[in-house]
This record gives C-alpha cells, structure tokens and sequence, in this order.
C-alpha cells in the first residue's frame, strides 16, 4: 500500500485533483467529507460541538450550521482549537478505518487540508500539494463558493502559507491553468505513483 497525503490551500483544487485520482484507481479517503460526517446529526460529534460552542450553532433541522462556526472559529483561533480537539480525534478514527479497509496493493490518497499545518507529511510515502496563486484562490473562493472577500482572507490566513506548503511536497500540481493542463499533471504524477 502507498500512502500519499494530498493538500493545497483553500480554493486550490485539491478536491478536482482528488476526483482524478480516484478515477484513476486510487482509494481517496477524504478528510474534509469525514470531518461533515463526524458531526452529522445524532452523532457524538455533533453533541460535542453544541456543547462546546451552543445550540446556537445548530440548524433548526438539528445539524451543524457549518457556515456559523465558520465565522466563530476562523475569527478566533482560540475557539478553532477547540473546535479541532473535538473534530480531529474523530476524523483520524474514521480514517484509520477506511485506511484498513483498503487492499493492501491500493494507492491510498488522503485528501486532507491541513497535513502541513499539523505536521502530518512524515506519515505519508508521498506528499502531493496542489498549488496555485492566492489570488487565483481568492477568486476561486469568492466566485464559486459564494464568500466574501473578508471571509475568504480569513480562511486563508489561518492555513499554512504556500511556501510552507510546497517545502514539504514531493510532488507539486500547479492549478493556475486549465482543466486539461491539470488532468495532464495528474497523468503524470498517477505514473510516478504507480511505477513506485
């Protein structure tokens, strides 16, 4: 089994480099799908979190109002912690499950945001970071994701930089171009991956 941790900055496209990867063959265990599914309604995540942060971040539905704790914890590093010492024991289980459950010849993909913030790079065979300008991302994040530019720079600024991102990459796909130029990156690195 190979291990390759995948990561890039918000409005990146590291989720687009994770979906060609997949369709290439890898299993793509994906940590911010996981960190939704931890706190999904009637989980102990989710009655960690109203704990926490109150009911207040809850949707009259019962599940997590994801854009509110949003603007708490990404103005307020002290209430990120936090969040994260709730979220991050139960996303690391869930992945460690899934991980099993591969075959044991698989390319294991793990698509998580946060690996160099959190200094996760040595745990991977391959680091994989999807690289592209902060201003393509800001563009990215206020076009397509509907965010304000405030917001957008707030998210930013609480990852790590990109230079801080590329030190730790053994491979690096640069996203400033087309969508073809990026499937022809990720052919390439899906071959490096294999022939490893």
């Amino acid at each position: 089994m190979l291990k390759v941790g995948l990561t890039g900055g918000i409005g990146s496209g590291k989720s687009a480099v994770a979906a060609l990867l997949r369709e290439r063959g890898a299993v793509v265990i994906d940590a911010d799908g996981i960190a939704r599914e931890v706190v999904e309604p009637g989980t102990p995540g989710l009655t960690a979190v109203a704990a926490e942060f109150g009911d207040g971040v809850l949707l009259p539905s019962g599940a997590l109002d994801r854009e509110k704790v949003g603007s708490i914890v990404f103005a307020d590093p002290e209430r990120l912690r936090a969040l994260n010492a709730i979220v991050h024991p139960l996303v690391g289980e869930r992945m460690r499950e899934l991980m099993d459950a591969a075959p044991p010849d698989a390319i294991v993909v793990y698509d998580v945001p946060l690996l160099t913030e959190n200094g996760l790079a040595p745990g991977y065979d391959e680091v994989v970071v999807v690289d592209a300008p902060e201003e393509t991302q800001l563009d990215r994040l206020t076009s397509q994701r509907g965010m304000t530019e405030q917001d957008a720079r707030a998210r930013m600024a609480n990852q790590a930089t990109r230079e801080e991102r590329r030190a730790i990459a053994t491979h690096i796909i640069d996203n400033s171009g087309t969508l073809d130029d990026l499937k022809t990156q990720v052919d390439a690195l899906w071959k490096a991956l294999t022939t490893r």
